[in-house]
């Protein structure tokens, strides 16, 4: 039995994981900047390590490198709008602007790969906007300036996941990582350069900072990238897609726990909420079954 369920717990796993990096903003005491150069600092460390006992080779293509690199600066951008928008509110908004990811995937992937655009999707996206409106009915100036940063960090997401996608079909995923890393790294290291923030006393850490960096970067980032490419490998992209869509639950169950956030937080933001993440499952369960039907009667 466990050996056929195996691969589910580990995509629960991998999830949680994803769902715990938002509360880990709260948790270590650093501005966003600073949080996101080390993360892809030691996520690139981790990663050029495996690549080099696995064997695997790190060289690519000039033609593909430009663009790799231009994916590794959108990722950039993701995780620091993502972490400002979560010490500028709470984890739980961060990661609810997050969950409509998808959604932006459903536009901006026929744009890319030259597919049609699917009216359900805008129908669910129009939707999920009234569940946005619900969160942020009493939010003050500085929690709109948050949900503003969070859905751009959504956006963001999802720019990096198409064209990681059109990327991934002729480069190995873990050689695109790899360029990834090194390139949000190299944009993170400029910016703070640029505002006299590269020195040593405010890159100095905390030894409780410093644990949970390592488990950001090493776990989190590196350690959950490899994991899902055998996930997927073994279960399919789709069943993992369907299922990222609890990593919202996850993340707010644990800011409850971990960081009292119902505290804070409305009754209006957990009916936008449900709006949200039911509308992410039904879109799920509908691609399911169209997907299952397509396969029928190809066979």
């Amino acid at each position: 039995m466990w050996q056929r369920y195996k691969y589910h717990v580990l995509m629960h796993l991998i999830i949680f994981l994803w769902g715990f990096t938002g509360i880990l903003g709260k948790l270590i005491h650093k501005d966003a900047l600073h949080i996101v150069w080390y993360r892809v600092l030691i996520a690139f460390i981790a990663l050029a390590i495996f690549l080099f006992f696995a064997g695997k080779s790190v060289r690519l293509s000039a033609k593909v490198l430009p663009k790799v690199f231009g994916v590794g600066i959108i990722v950039a951008l993701h995780w620091i709008s993502f972490y400002y928008a979560i010490q500028l509110s709470t984890a739980s908004l961060a990661i609810l602007c997050l969950s409509t990811t998808t959604l932006h995937v459903a536009w901006l992937e026929p744009l890319v790969m030259k597919k049609k655009i699917s009216l359900r999707q805008i129908i669910m996206g129009l939707v999920v906007i009234s569940g946005i409106s619900f969160v942020s009915v009493d939010f003050n100036g500085q929690e709109l300036l948050a949900l503003f940063i969070g859905l751009l960090s959504a956006l963001c997401a999802a720019v990096f996941s198409v064209f990681n996608a059109k990327l991934s079909e002729q480069t190995p995923a873990e050689q695109l990582t790899f360029y990834e890393m090194l390139a949000a790294f190299t944009l993170v290291s400029i910016v703070l350069l640029s505002l006299g923030k590269l020195n040593a006393s405010d890159l100095s850490l905390t030894l409780n900072d410093f644990y949970w960096l390592l488990f950001l970067g090493i776990v989190c980032t590196s350690f959950a990238f490899l994991a899902t490419i055998v996930i997927v490998r073994k279960l399919g992209a789709f069943t993992v897609s369907l299922n990222i869509n609890l990593e919202p639950i996850y993340t707010i169950l644990l800011a409850i726990v971990l960081l009292n956030e119902h505290k804070s937080l409305s009754i209006n933001f957990y009916w936008g909420a449900a709006i949200i993440i039911l509308v992410l499952l039904l879109n799920g369960l509908i691609r399911h079954f169209e997907l299952r039907n397509s396969n029928s009667e190809i066979g």
